[in-house]
């Protein structure tokens, strides 16, 4: 609209041949000249897509991830439990009251003789009642619970770095990919320029047209490349966002750093070094440790059951008594009996388990189960641990050195491709030669570019090892 305006007031001045149409001409190339500029260039920017960073991505999913969420929930539940189980150590208070008529054959709470008239009573009581002793399973329930909201902690540490891991690996899937289609729209351009000039020099007599056809057919070629790593950027794109949980209507790209400036250092990493760091910073070891300290303090509550258990109650009474018949004279006030029937106790409880249908025995047994269980699981993850770290190590070293071949291969395809491309252009090569130095620089690059790309995730594995967190590594 603003555009429609601006030449519209631009042609009905120029129709002008007055001094005034004139003056409004320099008036309007001088303030809506620079306004215009500012508009299109506001317009150009609002329509582009934001491009997150690595960081940008892992906060949103942090925030916003649904399976974390839910982690956070169970280990909400677990911090519930251990305030419970603190509580029961707690004694507890009741209230209450009740309230009956009697009809026929009772007693007189008064008088505590037979009566055979109808009667209201009413009784109030206040009780409290605390376990003295109960074989220490109170106690060790409440450091199992503690030891498991510790686990459930590590448990929210290793759900978020799965999450990272993802969004990692996949975010660098996306520069590679990203990677593969700039180098692919570079052939194309190439092949497309020496195109133009093979069909230039065709039309002025200078080469075959079956030379032209062969230039055709290999630009047809890049350009079917082109496409088709367009498609895999594209979808690998999609899978990220996808991972980050972002809606589909809302635009996603991401920003490309410039991998040129990633330098790939000579580093010797030792399995045994890194598993020493791991077994004390690694969030799995950790979660299954305080698993293990805790399934230990529930097979010593189970067996606290065993034991005798003392408990203390005091009790404070009250109540009224009302007949109901004719003759009602002579009966006390409510406020009156309440305080006169006002009684209270004090009485300890001790309860020796004899039988109690193998219900202890079972718990016992299941809490030795369980604690066998865990056990055994904190050795498989040992050992499955050790073999990924040096499994890491060798395809770091590995990885490394195809690197390194790959940076000097890429050397001497460049080298070969711009001498090739010479003697293309003078004649002294056919397109075949010349088609062929082209994809053998195209292999190298991006042989390069997965080989960079893989020595980095596979380091950043190693330092997940050694610090147990990914956050440090990102941000």
């Amino acid at each position: 609209m603003f555009i429609a305006v601006y030449l519209s007031f631009m042609k009905v001045a120029c129709s002008l041949e007055t001094p005034i149409s004139k003056n409004i001409l320099k008036m309007m190339r001088f303030y809506l000249i620079p306004i215009f500029t500012l508009f299109l260039g506001t317009t150009v920017l609002s329509g582009q897509a934001k491009k997150w960073t690595l960081q940008e991505c892992v906060d949103y999913a942090i925030e916003n991830n649904i399976g974390l969420q839910r982690q956070r929930l169970q280990t909400e539940t677990a911090k519930t439990n251990y305030q419970q189980a603190k509580m029961n150590t707690l004694p507890s208070l009741n209230m209450g009251s009740e309230a009956q008529v009697g009809f026929g054959r009772s007693i007189d709470p008064v008088t505590n003789l037979i009566t055979f008239e109808k009667n209201l009573s009413n009784y109030y009581y206040v009780s409290s009642e605390i376990t003295l002793f109960s074989g220490f399973a109170t106690v060790n329930t409440i450091a199992a619970n503690r030891f498991l909201v510790l686990a459930g902690i590590e448990q929210e540490k290793i759900a978020r770095n799965t999450l990272i891991v993802d969004i990692l690996g996949q975010y660098y899937q996306v520069i590679y990919y990203r990677g593969l289609e700039s180098s692919a729209k570079l052939q194309m351009e190439l092949s497309e320029a020496q195109l133009f000039r093979i069909t230039k020099m065709v039309e002025t007599g200078r080469e075959a047209l079956s030379k032209q056809y062969e230039i055709a057919s290999t630009a047809s070629a890049d350009r079917l490349a082109y496409t088709t790593a367009h498609n895999s950027a594209v979808e690998a794109v999609t899978i990220l966002k996808q991972i980050l949980q972002i809606s589909p209507e809302e635009e996603f790209d991401i920003w490309i750093p410039d991998m040129n400036t990633a330098i790939i250092e000579y580093e010797k990493y030792k399995t045994d070094s890194i598993f020493n760091l791991a077994m004390e910073v690694l969030p799995t070891l950790k979660s299954i440790n305080y698993e293990l300290k805790a399934t230990k303090k529930l097979l010593a509550s189970a067996r606290g059951h065993i034991s005798p258990s003392l408990t203390a109650t005091g009790s404070i009474y009250t109540g009224y008594y009302k007949l109901l018949g004719d003759d009602t004279e002579g009966q006390l006030s409510f406020s009156e009996q309440l305080k006169n029937n006002n009684s209270q106790a004090v009485s300890l409880s001790l309860n020796i388990p004899l039988f109690n249908n193998y219900i202890t025995g079972r718990n016992i047994r299941l809490a030795k189960i369980r604690k066998i269980d865990t056990e055994l699981r904190l050795q498989e993850v040992k050992n499955n641990l050790y073999s990924g770290i040096e499994k890491a190590c060798l395809d770091y070293n590995s990885g490394r050195d195809e690197f390194m071949a790959a940076s000097d291969n890429l050397e001497f395809n460049r080298k070969s491709f711009d001498g090739m491309e010479k003697k293309f252009e003078t004649g002294l090569i056919d397109v075949t030669d010349y088609s062929a130095a082209k994809t053998a620089l195209f292999r190298a690059e991006n042989e390069v570019l997965r080989t960079k790309i893989q020595v980095i995730i596979r380091k950043l594995t190693i330092e997940l090892y050694s610090t147990g967190d990914y956050k440090s590594l990102i941000f």
